[in-house]
């Protein structure tokens, strides 16, 4: 049995979070491409291409998100 006082993760900032979500989003975005490209079904075209599009904003979303981030954390480490 330790004697050491648990300690908690520090909680996430707003864009820590942002982030975060941003990149789940874009994972399960990537997940149901793999799904799709996975049933082979030839009519599925349509599908494709909204699952790009889905990707593509999915991963502006981070990179904004990233970029957010890193602009707080400079700002922070600046003062």
């Amino acid at each position: 049995m330790s004697t050491k006082p648990e300690r908690t993760p520090p909680q996430l900032s707003n864009a820590e979070q942002e982030t975060e979500s941003a990149a789940e989003r874009l994972n399960t975005q990537i997940e149901a491409a793999l799904a799709s490209v996975a049933t082979r079904n030839p009519d599925d075209a349509g599908e494709l291409e909204a699952c790009a599009d889905r990707i593509e904003r999915s991963a502006r979303d981070l990179s904004v998100a990233l970029r957010e981030l890193a602009r707080r954390r400079r700002n922070t480490s600046d003062e």
